[in-house]
């Protein structure tokens, strides 16, 4: 690729723009986890969810380290597994009830996880990462939390929850699965007949929240992982995809991980577009629904940019949602968009209220960047146009926007030092930020 740079020398990013020539919609790709609930089972901070337009809200690990067990979870809600699953008293809805009920009135649609949280200690013990005792009787349970939310059933509810999403990270070994890679292929199988059998369209079915393809995508995972975790997740990977091809095991989406930084990511998205048209699958949804790169920088500029990253990337990409894990507020590891103090949003939240501004605009339209590690994407809803843009690529870049007239737009930073914050032109793009700017 040339190198262009400005009179003084300085390496420049020139992004090119039509917004007459629009190319599709801006997908919901600023999805988040687990809501920020804190302990008190409040939704204290749920009104930033609502300001940053946060479309979905993926339950998992639901408030698991101090509302642990009252949450989402299949055990946690039908809590003997001997009871009738016909009889609303074998059922207890109540926390669960009252946060997805905080979640629809913040404005956000529960993405639901039939499951369990993930047991870190299940080197110690495991309680309920197994594979249930009847698999028929499972689907059924789940059957009946799906009524309950959707249909009224048991004093219910008729929310909008699309998304049903079987079981999480099976291929994660006992922190999540403890039996064999066939038992958990038979009950997708099983609870995913059954469910469409229930409800056909009225809701979407999938999994199987893979931990994700670094073996193919360059490694670089944070966790320091073996090859052979890599080949599991890939083996893991085909065995349940020729199951459910052989048995015709319904699936409308399937969602996977990545931890890794932007340019490993980009190369999963691709690979599992790659195999899913392989295996018959291409016009099922691909949900990256766990993500969060470099999470343990999260509040600087670096994480942002990162972050932001992969947003535009994928909007590119084959992905059709994405959830980054998390947005909780009790403690600090993972939490993508609260510094664990003060709780207050710190950079990287901002980069997906700046996302939020292409989503609501709605078309996106050509915008093309010259350099690599700078990364753009335009949006117009037909009368306002913005232009969302991040760098990455190891040095400062000066810009030269073409195409469009900026003389009155405005102009937003994020990095180390700015949460979206006022600037007064948009000339440089330095290392490890964000721009938005709005016309």
């Amino acid at each position: 690729m040339e190198v262009t740079t400005d009179k003084e020398g300085s390496l420049m990013a020139t992004i090119r723009l039509d917004t007459s020539k629009q190319l599709k919609s801006i997908k919901p790709l600023h999805a988040g986890g687990q809501p920020p609930v804190t302990s008190a089972a409040k939704d204290t901070y749920f009104h930033y969810l609502t300001e940053a337009g946060i479309p979905y809200s993926r339950l998992h690990d639901v408030s698991g380290s101090f509302g642990g067990g009252k949450y989402v979870d299949i055990p946690n809600i039908f809590r003997d597994f001997d009871a009738d699953v016909n009889d609303p008293a074998s059922y207890d809805f109540t926390f669960t009830d009252l946060l997805i009920k905080q979640l629809v009135e913040a404005g956000v649609e529960p993405y639901y996880r039939l499951g369990v949280t993930i047991e870190n200690a299940a080197r110690v013990k495991a309680y309920y990462a197994h594979p249930p005792r009847d698999y028929d009787k499972w689907a059924q349970i789940c059957e009946h939390i799906i009524r309950h939310y959707t249909e009224g059933w048991a004093d219910g509810y008729h929310h909008k929850i699309a998304y049903w999403e079987i079981w999480n990270e099976p291929d994660n070994g006992r922190q999540m699965w403890s039996g064999s890679f066939e038992n958990y292929y038979r009950l997708y199988d099983v609870t995913a007949k059954h469910l469409k059998k229930c409800f056909g369209d009225k809701i979407k079915v999938g999994g199987f929240a893979s931990c994700g393809f670094y073996g193919v995508a360059g490694g670089n995972d944070p966790f320091n992982m073996k090859p052979e975790h890599y080949q599991r997740y890939l083996d893991f990977f085909h065995g349940f995809m020729a199951y459910v091809k052989e048995q015709s095991s319904p699936i409308d989406f399937f969602s996977w991980h990545s931890y890794a930084p932007t340019m490993n990511t980009i190369r999963m998205d691709k690979w599992v577009a790659e195999q899913l048209d392989t295996y018959g699958y291409g016009h099922i949804e691909s949900h990256l629904n766990e993500w969060n790169p470099f999470q343990e920088e999260a509040g600087n500029g670096h994480h942002a940019a990162e972050v932001a990253s992969t947003l535009l990337a994928l909007q590119n990409g084959r992905a059709d949602m994405t959830c980054i894990y998390d947005m909780r507020i009790d403690g600090p590891d993972y939490s993508a968009f609260f510094d664990a103090k003060t709780k207050l949003p710190h950079q990287t939240y901002y980069t997906f209220v700046a996302f939020n501004t292409l989503y609501k605009l709605g078309t996106q339209v050509e915008c093309v960047s010259d350099t690599d590690g700078v990364f753009a994407i335009a949006a117009t809803d037909g009368k306002k146009n913005a232009l969302m843009l991040s760098n990455i690529s190891g040095t400062n870049q000066a810009l030269s926007i073409e195409g469009v007239d900026l003389t009155e737009a405005r102009v937003s930073y994020i990095d180390d030092h700015r949460m979206l914050s006022w600037a007064p032109n948009a000339r440089e793009l330095k290392n490890n930020s964000v721009v938005l700017i709005e016309w």
